[in-house]
């Protein structure tokens, strides 16, 4: 398991995500089509020599035709790899993928993880400078000191790129955002303030160098290592880094320095810092504790010792977290977009000011249901922005890019940063988004909810997934041998895992007699009732949820949908004036398309389509999007004519009688609805932009699309999600992974598909 975190996890889960399907975390995926010989022709010989002349007679023409302007290299030696040490360049791969994957994810920036194999500081240098004509950036990573400092310093010199040694700078920036909102509240100028800083190792260094650049006096940063105080004269432990924050002083030690100091950074180690040194700081003390994976004092203790201290750790479990994700994914994309030719102190501190700002803004409603509705406000617990905030997107690029402009590093300035605001909004998929806040609100307000086929390996390692990623409780359905299997996944204390056994259950007498109630009349004696509850998981799962022994449910690994639904209702009703159906949702790094109805009605009449219509569209803005629907057929505005065209005919007269308040047009084939250029064949088209939900006219032709699209599209598919019925249930695929029955067990608990 892993330690020190509020996320736990077996080994072999670990393993298992690893190398599930495709080993590692990253791949190449092609940007231009590779269908046809001409494609081919183009993308290599002998249509590449093109671009090959072009770029040999103006270098600066690769970021056109080349995609060295949105590359950045994440290089490692392995030498310092998370708390682990130095476990060589090998080993650190996984954490580079990792870091590449982070890039993408957060910045839309393409990653490639390099590992070099030497603590030969000149070979390295000399071997990264080299890459320099691949690359757009480099992100050095989890190199020790001193040698990390030597490195970024080399390569800044010799490349004309942004370098940037993120565990330096990256906590360095986030902490100085902090710091500044902290002052602010406070009522401290920056310039007045006495600092101490706990730990001399690469991020402590650049932390104090950072703040002395944004104002706070040499003379007012103490900076301490095991031997204690680093001052004027000292000669034990020195080297060149330290010396350059040696402080002409008469205190020795960690307790001295603290007496009457306003802010404490601690990048050393757990425990450090005691409350007895907290209780001699100024008032309203400020205390950064970012010792990983355990602070140098936890919050409890800190505000225990000085009620009216402010404090921030590196760990997600507590306010103000000082996480580096906030920061070099936007920073690189500031930096990319305009050419910087490198990261320097004037980027940093405008990083830093951005996120100092947005934090004090209003947090918006999507980040407010990460903290389940109560939206944080700026004040003592939230003074470093959310990870997941999407307008940090938007806000630090622009502050980056306006800064790298200003201090003269900019190749390719931008005339109009509003319209590059805007530009970044669009670069990412605000679905991503939406499913990170959905996870978060499960764990502001974790549910019980049930894992009905609790025999199966890959519904037992989602329900491990779910407990110990805090998104709420597992309630699991099997027979007696669960335990062994949950040991044999690594997990130390199975009976900790809450198991109903329906053979033995004591709630089977009093869900014989809801079940008999409900099926009396419908042709079902008592003892048919009574095999159901005794060897029907589905049956007994369900009936957990509607007795209120559980808030929802996950299920379908082992049986078809079809036949999985007929079990669930006979438990479970649709909601009051509803009618279930299915969403398949299509998610691509920057489009999201909703497909309905997928699994329930064979053939929808005009008022079932209208219905979904509105409810899929919905469900589109509930996760961020603002709905453009179309009503699909093989025909496009009666082109060519046919049988069953008047549904959706009436399921558009319908909504126009309906006023809704979003774009929908039909009847039309998928290109129509999909592609631009085809709709300017139909200049009367009420969308104003590519379809995002696609009403299918039947469940033959829905059902089969959806299973094409997961099976050979490239997008990721969540789903089916069911939608409509009383109770939350989610029915999966038979051959979903345990990473998609977590998310449909999140979205259940949520609420987001009723």
């Amino acid at each position: 398991m892993s330690e020190g975190s509020n996320v736990q996890f077996s080994e072999r889960e670990a393993l298992l995500f690893h190398s599930h399907g495709r080993p590692g975390k990253i791949e190449i995926v092609a940007s231009k089509p590779m269908a046809t010989q001409r494609d081919l022709s183009l993308a290599y010989s002998p249509g590449v020599a093109v671009p090959v002349r072009a770029i040999a007679e103006d270098p600066a023409t690769a970021y056109d035709y080349t995609a060295k302007g949105n590359l950045v290299a994440v290089i490692s030696n392995g030498t310092a790899i998370l708390g682990l040490g130095n476990l060589g360049a090998l080993a650190s791969k996984p954490v580079m993928e990792g870091k590449a994957v982070l890039f993408k994810r957060f910045a839309d920036v393409d990653s490639i993880d390099i590992e070099v194999a030497t603590e030969d500081v000149e070979k390295f240098v000399e071997a990264v400078a080299l890459l320099e004509p691949s690359f757009g950036g480099i992100n050095l990573e989890d190199i020790a000191a001193p040698g990390c400092f030597i490195i970024e310093q080399a390569l800044r010199e010799r490349m004309n790129i942004p370098v940037m040694h993120d565990d330096q700078h990256g906590t360095a920036i986030i902490a100085a955002a902090g710091l500044i909102n902290a002052c602010h509240l406070t009522g401290r100028d920056i310039r007045d303030i006495n600092v101490v800083v706990n730990g001399a190792g690469a991020a402590a260094i650049a932390c104090a160098a950072l703040i002395k650049s944004m104002g706070v006096p040499s003379d007012r940063v103490i900076m301490c290592d095991r031997s204690g105080v680093i001052y004027q004269g000292r000669e034990t432990g020195m080297d060149q880094w330290k010396s350059a924050h040696a402080v002409k002083t008469d205190k020795r030690t960690l307790a001295e320095a603290m007496v009457g100091a306003d802010v404490f950074l601690g990048l050393s180690a757990a425990g450090a810092l005691k409350p007895e040194m907290v209780k001699t700081m100024a008032d309203k003390p400020i205390i950064f504790a970012m010792a990983n994976p355990d602070p140098e004092i936890t919050p409890p203790e800190a505000k225990k010792a000085r009620p009216d201290a402010i404090v921030a750790t590196g760990r997600s479990d507590y306010p103000n977290q000082v996480n580096n994700v906030l920061g070099f994914p936007f920073i690189f994309r500031g930096a990319l977009d305009v050419r910087a030719t490198t990261i320097n102190e004037e980027m940093k501190i405008a990083a830093a000011q951005a996120l100092a700002e947005l934090a004090r803004e209003q947090v918006p409603e999507e980040v407010a249901l990460a903290y389940g509705g109560a939206a944080p406000h700026f004040g003592n617990d939230y003074i470093i922005p959310a990870p997941f905030d999407p307008r940090l997107m938007e806000i630090v690029p622009v502050a980056v890019a306006r800064a790298a402009m200003d201090s003269g590093v900019a190749r390719k300035p931008i005339l109009d940063l509003a319209a590059y605001r805007e530009e970044l909004k669009a670069r990412l998929n605000p679905t991503t988004s939406v499913l990170t806040l959905a996870y978060e609100g499960a764990k502001a307000h974790p549910k019980r909810v049930v894992f009905a086929e609790a025999e199966e390996e890959v519904v037992l390692r989602a329900a491990i997934q779910f407990r110990d990623g805090g998104y709420g409780i597992p309630v699991l359905v099997g027979r007696d041998d669960v335990p062994e299997r949950l040991r044999a996944l690594g997990v130390d204390k199975p009976e900790e895992f809450e198991l109903h056994n329906s053979r033995v259950s004591p709630l089977v007498p009093k869900m014989v007699d809801y079940l008999y109630q409900r099926l009396q009349r419908r042709g079902y004696l008592r003892r048919d009732v009574e095999l159901m509850v005794n060897q029907d998981r589905n049956i007994f799962g369900s009936l957990l949820v509607a007795l209120g022994e559980a808030d929802a449910m996950i299920t379908g690994v082992t049986r078809t949908y079809s036949q999985t639904m007929r079990q669930v209702r006979r438990v479970i009703d649709p909601a009051a004036g509803r009618k279930p159906f299915g969403i398949h949702v299509l998610v691509g790094q920057s489009h999201t398309v909703f497909m309905a109805d997928t699994t329930i009605t064979e053939r929808p009449t005009a008022e079932e389509l209208a219905d979904i219509a509105e409810r899929t569209a919905a469900v589109a803005r509930s996760m961020g999007h603002e709905p453009r629907v179309a009503f699909l057929s093989y025909s496009t505005f009666g082109n060519p004519s046919g049988n069953w065209l008047e549904p959706i005919r009436g399921a558009v007269s319908l909504l126009d009688e309906r006023g809704v308040s979003f774009e929908y047009e039909g009847e039309m084939a998928p290109d129509v609805a999909l592609n631009p250029k085809v709709q300017k064949n139909y200049p009367f088209i009420r969308l104003s932009g590519p379809a995002n939900v696609l009403i299918m006219p039947g469940l033959q032709s829905a059902n089969v699309s959806a299973k094409l699209l997961r099976e050979l599209g490239g997008d990721s598919v969540i789903g089916p999600m069911l939608v409509g019925m009383e109770k939350p249930v989610q029915i999966a695929t038979m051959g979903a992974s345990a990473s998609e029955l977590v998310t449909l067990a999140v979205l259940a608990a949520g609420g987001i598909a009723r």
